[in-house]
């Protein structure tokens, strides 16, 4: 029973370990695909001369119970943050658009945001003390914390200013882009290996995007200019959280993770505001503050960074990639049949070869998580082996010792 209970014990503690940050995309190939496997159990068993079999299925299902469990919260991440990023995007859209609620201040819109995300962090931190601050020091504060809030104000004030030039539907078509813009950016950090195949899929994706620009009837250089900025900042930010979340060993949850970014954030924004914005408003004395319009908006941004800080920090940046994906297509199928915006079979011919282009790549992207997940399997059960050999020996070892001393 005792030895049952050990087995069973590491084989979690391994499990843990293996599964700590799960990629929906890696968790269904890998394992609903094929019949629940016994892992580390199995080295486990075979190191204390069990019955192999036995174990096999024993520890096989409760683990199969957990993978499920992962698999279904990774989709509850990924569907609330489908839900609430469509709601932003057309909530954002509604309000910035000058034939809609007219209100073309994107740099107050997000400042608005952030400063109603600051609030409600540092009063569930602060004040009802409901969740657990970060110790962090000064220097990790402005080497981690500060890029990611600078890269992350740019990313907002851009995207939302191209909501007064483009559609919704043609944005969606040039966020098409991220996942060149996150390998590019992931080779130039050294966090992606470059490879020519990865690159000539990466170029497709451009010329399907450039197709789509091609087709489209509202084209504005100057908003497509913001549109291609936003996506370069904000595919830096997401390998930049990675490299915050994994590397630097720091656990931030979604309040934390808005406590420190969303102040720094809002701060960056202060100095473009003052000079672009604050003249205008100042000078424009029939705005009154909608609290419902705003409060509502606000409260949506701040869920929208709860999910996306969990989505990245509890899966991976491929399989916000892939959600992605799905949301685009959704939006633009609402663009055409809601807002009305003109969707030529141009762009969606471009969209199409783009959208290949990006499931080829995230195809591609999990193969190779899996060649490393069955080398990581490989190399900790010999890991095992091996150190269940010493012990042997090394209990041989003192077994003789004893026998000469007698």
């Amino acid at each position: 029973m005792e030895d049952h209970n050990w087995t069973t014990s590491l084989s979690k503690k391994n499990a843990q370990r293996h599964y700590k940050t799960p990629s929906l995309a890696l968790y269904l190939s890998a394992h609903l695909a094929q019949p629940p496997s016994p892992w580390q159990s199995s080295s486990v068993a075979q190191t204390k001369n069990q019955p192999h079999h036995h174990h096999t299925m024993g520890k096989g299902g409760a683990l199969s119970d957990s993978v499920i469990k992962k698999i279904m919260l990774s989709y509850s991440y990924v569907a609330i943050w489908i839900f609430l990023s469509f709601t932003v995007i057309v909530y954002n859209k509604y309000i910035l658009d000058k034939k809609l609620y007219n209100w073309p201040y994107p740099i107050t819109l997000t400042m608005i945001h952030m400063s109603f995300c600051s609030t409600l962090a540092i009063l569930l931190i602060k004040v009802f003390k409901l969740v657990e601050p970060v110790s962090m020091s000064r220097e990790t504060y402005l080497r981690s914390v500060v890029p990611i809030g600078a890269l992350y104000s740019l990313s907002l004030w851009l995207s939302n200013s191209a909501y007064i030039y483009l559609s919704v539907s043609f944005i969606q078509m040039l966020k098409a882009l991220m996942p060149v813009a996150v390998y590019s950016i992931g080779v130039l950090l050294k966090k992606e290996s470059f490879k020519s195949d990865t690159m000539t899929n990466m170029l497709s994706i451009s010329f399907g995007v450039a197709i789509a620009a091609y087709g489209e009837a509202r084209f504005d250089v100057f908003g497509v200019m913001l549109q291609l900025g936003a996506v370069a900042f904000e595919a830096t930010r997401l390998v930049l959280i990675q490299i915050l979340l994994t590397s630097k060993g720091i656990n931030l949850n979604p309040i934390t993770s808005l406590y420190y970014v969303a102040p720094c954030c809002l701060a960056f924004l202060f100095i473009p505001w003052i000079y672009v914005e604050f003249p205008v408003l100042r000078d424009t004395s029939s705005f009154s503050f909608d609290y419902v319009i705003f409060g509502t908006n606000s409260l949506c941004a701040f869920a929208l960074n709860l999910a996306v800080f969990l989505l990245v920090g509890k899966t991976s940046a491929l399989t916000m990639n892939v959600a992605g994906v799905v949301k685009d297509w959704l939006l633009i199928a609402f663009s055409w049949s809601v807002i009305k915006d003109t969707v030529t079979p141009v762009n969606l011919f471009g969209y199409g070869v783009a959208f290949l282009g990006v499931a080829y790549y995230n195809h591609a992207k999990l193969q190779g998580l899996k060649a490393k997940e069955a080398q990581k399997k490989v190399q900790q059960g010999d890991e095992e082996r091996g150190r269940s050999l010493e012990e042997r020996e090394g209990g041989d070892g003192e077994g003789k010792k004893n026998e000469s001393e007698n």
